[in-house]
Order: C-alpha cells, then sequence, then structure tokens
C-alpha cells in the first residue's frame, strides 16, 4: 500500500485604491475604493451641452415628429426674416424709388401710395412663401440640430471616458495589497 500527502492553501488579499483626482479641462473625476465618480466641470461646453440636451429632448424629438410652424426654431427664424425682409424691402423702395422720383417732383401722393401698397403685398407674399418653405424643411433642420447637439454629447461622453479610465489607472497604480494566507499539509501512509 503506498503512501501521500496534500496541502492546502488558504489566502485572501484586500486592494486599497488610494484617492485619486483627475481632471481635465471639461471632467473631474475621483477614484477610491467605491470606484469612479466623474463630474462635467461647470461653465463648459460639454456642461451646458449635456444640461441642455437633458431638458430639452423631449422637445426636439416631438419638434422632429411633428413640425409646427409654431415652434420656437420655427418662430424665431420667421421673425428674423420677416423683420429683415420689410426693413429692406422698405430700405430699397424708399432709397431706390420715392426719394429719386420725389427729387424731381415727379411722384404723386398716389403714386407712392400705390407703390407702398404694392410692396407690402410683395413682402407678404415672400413672408408665405417662406413660411412655407420653413415648414416644409422644419423636420430635416431639426434632425440637423439633433445630430450636431448629439454628436456634441458624445464628445463630451468620450471626455469623461477617457478621464474615468485616467482616473482608475493612476489610482490603481497608487494601490496597496495586503494579504494573508496560511498552507495546511496532510501525509498518510501506510
Amino acid at each position: 500500500m503506498g503512501g501521500g500527502s496534500s496541502s492546502k492553501s488558504n489566502s485572501s488579499s484586500t486592494t486599497t485604491y488610494k484617492k485619486t483626482t483627475t481632471t481635465n479641462p471639461y471632467v473631474t473625476s475621483v477614484t477610491d475604493n467605491n470606484g469612479t465618480t466623474t463630474t462635467l466641470n461647470e461653465g463648459t461646453a460639454y456642461k451646458s451641452i449635456y444640461d441642455y440636451m437633458n431638458k430639452n429632448m423631449d422637445e426636439l424629438l416631438e419638434e422632429y415628429r411633428n413640425p409646427n410652424i409654431n415652434s420656437k426654431t420655427n418662430q424665431a427664424l420667421l421673425q428674423n426674416y420677416t423683420r429683415t425682409l420689410n426693413d429692406e424691402s422698405r430700405k430699397a423702395l424708399e432709397n431706390s424709388i420715392i426719394s429719386p422720383l420725389a427729387s424731381r417732383n415727379m411722384l404723386r401722393s398716389s403714386s407712392a401710395t400705390n407703390l407702398y401698397s404694392d410692396l407690402a403685398k410683395n413682402v407678404s407674399d415672400n413672408i408665405a412663401n417662406y413660411t412655407a418653405e420653413l415648414l416644409a424643411n422644419s423636420q430635416r433642420n431639426t434632425g440637423d440640430m439633433i445630430t450636431l447637439l448629439t454628436n456634441a454629447y458624445l464628445q463630451g461622453q468620450n471626455a469623461v471616458n477617457g478621464n474615468q479610465a485616467l482616473s482608475l489607472s493612476t489610482s490603481s497604480g497608487n494601490a496597496t495589497t495586503t494579504g494573508t494566507g496560511s498552507t495546511k499539509s496532510y501525509s498518510y501512509g501506510m
């Protein structure tokens, strides 16, 4: 009959991460035994985009799905177009037609009234055409805005991920590991 031996090891180790703070212009990460916590720095573009996306994405998606001339974006574009068109049309009429004719005493008040009336109709027609075009392009414009915001948002997320990885790597390099262990041997024989 033969004999033999066996051994049994029992060991454990504990790694303690030193608190590590890693920053870049956009992100601050803190790593310790509880993990890594990252925040976007206040006043940065990434923080502004993050906050805007979280606050307005539902409204932007609704605007994309159901284009509406009364949306904030379309109303802002329409008001800007209307103001510019009115100002430029009035200036062009006065400077190019009315003033030169009036300076030569070639303009009657009824003619001036007709010119202004024609201008008002022309401006109204242009605004109506612009409104129709604006509504037709609304979904594409909103989609483009969502795409730009999402891309910027993802760039911010890449900055977060990179900073978190750096913080964890730095903290791991500064970590200490302590362990305990024991070995028991058994012999048995003939």
